[in-house]
């Protein structure tokens, strides 16, 4: 059979064999877990015993608890502040980065150390430096000024605050490197002919720059945006303690998820979560591609 089949026919047979792997491989890592967790979301099971099916019960629970709606809140604020600064600040950087050549590759190194660099680590240094006097950096800092100390991890205003300065920092440092991709990939003509005829450096950027990165932009907001909506380790780490903060004012979904499943043991609760959450996340990302796109 193998022998009548066309040149054409032959290579998609052998495409489709050196991709029959890796498609198993993703619809086993992927579709089953997240076609699973949809399933588990209408049961309730602790893990232990049987499953039983609840129909909409962890839906309509989901709706009617008030931590639940806090801690959406609390999810989009990570995303709401964390995406627009760490996407201008990165922007900032990139920007003068790469105008600069003395020492410029150790300077990039290190706006990207933190981004390699484990975030459970850096979420318990962070921690160190939030701590009170005559512990914390932070704190020492304003004692030496003569200002008060914050309590800034104990503090219902300034906790999520907070968290979400080292979750920003630690991502600079990939959001600037595809910053400077971008950069690069601009055509020197352009910005040429632009001092040519006397353009000012703003127009510039407005004009030229930005316009032609709106693809990098893209790809950063919504990678940005999906890290932000399953932010985790900072908060777990930071507020040990008191996992999610003093009432809950900085527990994410993805915190939530967890407590129910691996606290509560309530699999069904926490599944019915996850498909919340999943849904977010696609709704967010369709809408800023769709925002974003070039018309």
């Amino acid at each position: 059979m193998y022998r009548s089949l066309s040149v054409r026919q032959k290579q998609i047979v052998w495409a489709w064999a050196f991709l029959a792997i890796p498609v198993v491989f993703y619809a086993v890592i992927r579709f089953y877990p997240t076609f699973n967790a949809m399933v588990i979301s209408f049961q309730d099971w602790n893990l232990l015993g049987d499953r039983a099916w609840a129909g909409w019960k962890n839906y309509d629970k989901l709706w009617n608890d008030p931590v639940f709606w806090k801690v959406f809140k609390n999810t989009f604020v990570y995303l709401l502040i964390g995406t627009p600064v760490s996407l201008v600040v990165s922007f900032a950087i990139a920007y003068h980065l790469d105008k600069l050549r003395f020492m410029h590759g150790f300077l990039r190194m290190l706006y990207f150390l933190p981004f390699m660099t484990s975030a459970v680590a850096m979420a318990w240094v962070w921690r160190w430096f939030y701590q009170p006097v005559p512990i914390g950096l932070f704190n020492n800092f304003l004692a030496a000024t003569g200002i008060p100390q914050i309590e800034f991890l104990r503090s219902t205003s300034f906790a999520l605050p907070a968290i979400l300065a080292p979750a920003v920092w630690a991502g600079l440092g990939f959001q600037v490197i595809i910053f400077m991709a971008g950069l690069r990939a601009i055509p020197r003509s352009y910005y040429e002919a632009a001092r040519i005829d006397g353009v000012s450096n703003w127009t510039v950027l407005f004009e030229i720059t930005i316009p032609l990165l709106k693809p990098t932009i893209v790809f950063i907001v919504v990678f940005s945006s999906i890290g932000f909506l399953r932010i985790f380790d900072h908060v777990f780490n930071m507020t040990t303690g008191d996992p999610g903060g003093p009432l809950n004012s900085t527990k994410p979904l993805v915190l939530m998820i967890y407590q129910s499943a691996f606290t509560d043991f309530n699999m069904g609760y926490a599944a019915a979560q996850t498909v919340v959450l999943f849904l977010i996340l696609l709704i967010v990302s369709l809408v800023q591609l769709r925002i974003l796109r070039d018309r």
